[in-house]
């Protein structure tokens, strides 16, 4: 295939797929395609897709759509990801100019299915897209020699494994993803090493479930043994962090293993989705709430600066107003560093589609503001306990007069900023005094004579 045709890749939605992005573009770059920023430039246009909930649907769809009607002759239009795996005929009839589709588990075949695509030979008017959906395919069918990783700026995206053997009620991964299927341990080590060499200060380790890292390859305590293999592998990254742990998951060893490597943020990211027994249950998840008080409190002990995130749902089917209230006053009484909310969205073929969604639309959005109200002011709370204590904080950007930046408490993208009142060298971490607090944001100024941390 000449060098000098050209792909334009959208990417959307999650971290993951940001992953499995690069990954496809790293693929038809080594097959001789070049990547370009405008898809007026492009003869391949390929969005990678999210089909997590509705919105992330129709988010994709409209991307979709304003591609297809600025499509010219000669343009090839390719959906790829969640939602042609989970949704392919919706799709197709929602973007009738779709050419192409590649679901989110065959990623690495990009290559095979725009050949079959561009085939001179096979030039003929088709009634529906070319398809590259296996009937059954296996999670991570992927080439072995692709980095799973995605770099942001000095930061990066480490998959640890892909898929979910979790029966969340409400969630559709398992039936996008496929069961969980962790990477074998030297992979992901040889990716970290990988990232090293390139300069990053930052690995953010991602998975549907982190904590069920290694469960598939008989280890008992995965993540713990990958982390104190990751730390002596790369101990020129000062940063690792960890997302998308599971309650009930947070093991002794796993805890001793953050507490006792500097490189091992003190940040978890813990989704609970709601704290009624009741709600959880229907929800087909982990309903012990006071094991997640007594692991909060373990963790908070051992780990007196942990920042603690976690995410809820409002408006699941059936949450009585007794039920939101116990979600609210668990809010109150934990006080998480960090909380994304989301309103319950009605999901075909998972279990709790067969629940009536019996919560109109302006209640949950009613409750989710309620949550966030809430946390607004102990997030402000956090924040400004904070004022006049030194924060190393990885510096991303600058302008009108500030450095941007994020600090260990801050994941890339979903958590605050640093405003520091300084113009510092973009991707080192820089120690940061605190002047001054906002309901998410910190302001403040570099220690005087600093130095880079190495």
């Amino acid at each position: 295939m000449s060098k000098s045709q050209r792909f334009h890749l959208i990417s959307l939605g999650c971290p993951k797929n940001l992953v499995e992005s690069t990954g496809m573009a790293t693929l038809l770059e080594r097959a001789g395609y070049v990547s370009v920023d405008s898809p007026e430039e492009a003869s391949l246009l390929i969005v990678n897709t999210c089909a997590f909930i509705a919105p992330a649907r129709e988010e994709s769809r409209s991307v979709l759509q304003e591609l297809a009607r600025n499509k010219r002759p000669g343009q090839y239009l390719i959906a790829a990801g969640c939602y042609p795996q989970r949704s392919p005929d919706e799709l197709t009839r929602a973007v009738p100019g779709i050419d192409a589709l590649i679901g989110t588990r065959y990623w690495a075949d990009i290559v095979t299915l725009v050949h079959r695509l561009l085939d001179p030979r096979a030039a003929v008017k088709r009634e529906r897209p070319v398809h590259y959906l296996p009937e059954f395919p296996a999670a991570m069918a992927q080439a072995s020699d692709v980095p799973h990783v995605a770099i942001q700026g000095r930061s990066a995206y480490l998959r640890i494994a892909d898929g979910c053997r979790r029966s969340c009620a409400f969630c559709a991964i398992p039936l996008i993803k496929g069961t969980a299927v962790s990477r074998p341990l030297d992979a992901v080590i040889s990716d970290a090493r990988w990232l090293a060499e390139r300069g990053v200060r930052e690995i953010v380790l991602i998975a549907q479930d982190t904590t069920d890292y290694g469960y598939d390859l008989g280890m008992k305590e995965g993540l713990a043994e990958l982390l104190e293999q990751l730390v002596a592998a790369v101990p020129e990254v000062p940063w690792i962090r960890l997302m998308y742990a599971y309650p009930g998951r947070i093991t002794e060893r796993l805890i001793e293993t953050m507490a006792r490597h500097p490189q091992v943020l003190h940040y978890l990211d813990l989704p609970l989705q709601h704290a009624h027994p009741d709600v959880l249950r229907r929800m087909r998840r982990p309903a012990d709430v006071d094991e997640v008080r007594r692991t909060v409190a373990r963790l908070r002990e051992t780990l007196p600066d942990l920042a603690l995130r976690t995410t809820f749902l409002t408006g699941y089917p059936g949450e009585s107003e007794a039920e939101f209230q116990f979600l609210l006053d668990f809010v109150r009484e934990m006080e998480f560093d960090r909380v994304g909310i989301f309103t319950y969205s009605h999901e075909e073929c998972t279990p709790a589609a067969q629940l009536a969604d019996d919560i109109p639309a302006a209640v949950k959005e009613e409750r989710r503001e309620k949550i966030m109200e809430i946390q607004q002011s102990i997030s402000l709370a956090h924040n400004r306990r904070l004022v006049g204590k030194t924060l190393d904080v990885l510096i991303e950007g600058y302008g009108d007069g500030l450095s941007v930046g994020r600090s260990y408490r801050d994941a890339p993208e979903i958590d605050g900023l640093v405003l520091v009142e300084a113009k510092l060298p973009i991707g080192e971490i820089i120690p940061v005094r605190i002047t001054g607090a906002l309901e998410y944001d910190l302001i403040g100024r570099p220690v005087p004579g600093f130095r880079s941390r190495k």
